[in-house]
């Protein structure tokens, strides 16, 4: 080749005029440079892994899980209630954040310590995935994938009332994870017992109670799209359903959906059925019910209201979530991120505070942590992993959290995630202003007695 470059290079200086000679020697000259940067690597033979490699962000999972899933098994992962707004305000509140560094020469060429201690056990990091119903609708491998994902990165993996694997099968995996259940407490509560005793008996260490459910939210999504679970094959969406191979042949080749903890009895599909089972009335006050039937940390999720976490602490908490349900509930909701200094303030060292919503990336846990929260928690975010890639996208996206986190502690200066205070950020105030602080006066404790 270098002898064939002397050769023109011989025969561009007899035959062409000046100018263009110069012009026609540096483009033979830059030829080499030029063929160096040619990527001529053939891609990857695994389609999961060619999908990963461009996922660099939640967001690119989210993408890349819209092109997997059909458009109503998205729409029921990706939406919110309502006009969405709760869901947006959720992720719009981080946009607020304001980062300050301090000397970053102490993080150079070091191992960053991530880790963080939940309830007397350490984690690898400050990031629960939290509760997801229905998890098979996004991935046929469902709770079993998620969990042993949270195994393998050492950090906790909820498992919701509405679960697609049973309390036993999730708790045989292995690696297994730290194991929280979430609990929607039942009409019967013969029935609520034994989902307790069963997920005790497993090896389910932290009890959830879900409390801002008395009923389903307006999922408008849901609605236009006719969703239901198991999911229906109409006329007008079986072309839709049908550009859905992978999704369509884990259907296929995996067990009915259904509830895997309990039994659903009556009519109608798996969606009504579980919200005729759950018990609509269930009152603030019968968190100490719950107390004197759970003997490890209890945690209440689904608050926004600084006394009413503070009541819940009163009531037998060992933590609270400050949390909006991703927005899938109420409409128009105070972002969590905003409601989290205020409950901070009403629960104070009696508690353990988590939040809930608009987490996306390390730095949202960063500024998380740094304003007191001691974890966050995950849904939908490892769910599009989920709906990517099965269990290796949502190891991605566990790995995007924690290169992100990584990445933004050595820019703040920070060595270790349990060193952020509000000295490493701040929150721009809300529109609401101190609005936010809380607008419930509670009444006096009253313990429910409770007969199983």
């Amino acid at each position: 080749m270098h002898r064939s470059l002397i050769f023109l290079d011989n025969w561009i200086g007899k035959k062409a005029p000046s100018d263009m000679v110069t012009k026609m020697r540096t483009a033979l000259k830059n030829v080499p440079y030029l063929w160096s940067m040619l990527d001529l690597r053939i891609p990857p033979a695994d389609p999961i892994e060619r999908v990963l490699n461009k996922c660099v962000t939640i967001e690119d999972l989210r993408d890349a899980a819209r092109v997997r899933a059909p458009r109503p098994v998205f729409d029921f992962v990706d939406g919110a209630a309502g006009t969405e707004r709760s869901s947006a305000r959720a992720l719009e509140a981080f946009d607020r954040v304001y980062n300050h560094p301090g000397p970053v020469g102490a993080t150079a060429g070091i191992d960053v310590d991530l880790s963080v201690e939940v309830f007397g056990k350490r984690q690898a990091m400050p990031l629960v995935l939290g509760p997801t119903g229905f998890t098979r609708l996004s991935h046929s491998t469902g709770e079993l994938a998620v969990a042993r994902a949270a195994g393998a990165a050492g950090i906790p993996y909820t498992l919701s009332t509405p679960a697609t694997y049973s309390i036993e099968d999730v708790a045989g995996i292995d690696p297994r994870p730290d194991l929280w259940f979430q609990l929607y407490v039942l009409r019967d509560r013969a029935l609520t017992l034994d989902l307790l005793h069963r997920a005790e008996i497993a090896g389910y260490r932290v009890l959830v109670l879900t409390v801002d459910t008395p009923v389903a939210g307006d999922r408008r999504r849901d609605s236009r799209n006719g969703f239901t679970i198991p999911a229906k094959v109409r006329f007008g969406n079986m072309l839709r359903m049908a550009r859905h191979p992978g999704w369509i042949k884990g259907v296929a080749t995996s067990e009915p959906l259904d509830l895997a903890s309990f039994p659903l009895t009556g009519q109608g599909d798996i969606w009504s059925r579980m919200k005729a089972v759950t018990d609509s009335n269930f009152g603030f006050d019968e968190i100490s019910w719950v107390r004197e039937v759970w003997d490890g940390p209890l945690v209440v999720k689904g608050l926004l209201d600084p006394q009413l976490a503070r009541r819940a602490v009163d009531l037998g908490a060992d933590g609270v979530v400050v949390s909006n349900h991703g927005g899938r509930q109420l409409d128009r909701t105070v972002a969590p991120l905003d409601a989290l200094g205020p409950v901070l303030d009403a629960v104070g060292a009696d508690a353990s505070v988590f939040l809930d919503g608009g987490v996306r990336e390390g730095a949202d846990i960063a500024a998380a942590v740094a304003f007191g929260a001691t974890a966050v928690l995950v849904g939908r975010s490892y769910l599009y992993g989920l709906m990517a890639a099965g269990e290796r996208g949502v190891q991605h996206a566990i790995d995007i959290f924690r290169t992100g986190l990584d990445h933004h502690l050595r820019l703040l200066g920070v060595d270790a995630v349990m060193k952020l205070d509000q000295r490493h950020a701040s929150l721009a105030p809300s529109p609401l202003g101190d609005a936010v602080w809380s607008r419930f006066d509670p009444a006096p404790l009253r313990v429910v007695p409770q007969t199983p």
